[in-house]
């Protein structure tokens, strides 16, 4: 049987991945075929930030 906690977890990562979508939505709006790149740049160096402070 799943726990309430878990129920509620799966509930929240529903809603991240729906807000994910609406936010990346109007990011390429904005920036067109360019939101991917930005996007990847900016998750890369957040990757790189966290790996200097490991």
């Amino acid at each position: 049987m799943v726990h309430s906690r878990g129920i509620k977890l799966a509930k929240q990562i529903i809603q991240l991945d729906l807000k994910r979508d609406e936010l990346f939505e109007e990011l390429a709006m904005m920036l067109g075929s360019k939101a991917n790149d930005l996007l990847r740049a900016i998750q890369n160096q957040i990757e790189l930030d966290d790996d200097k402070t490991a």
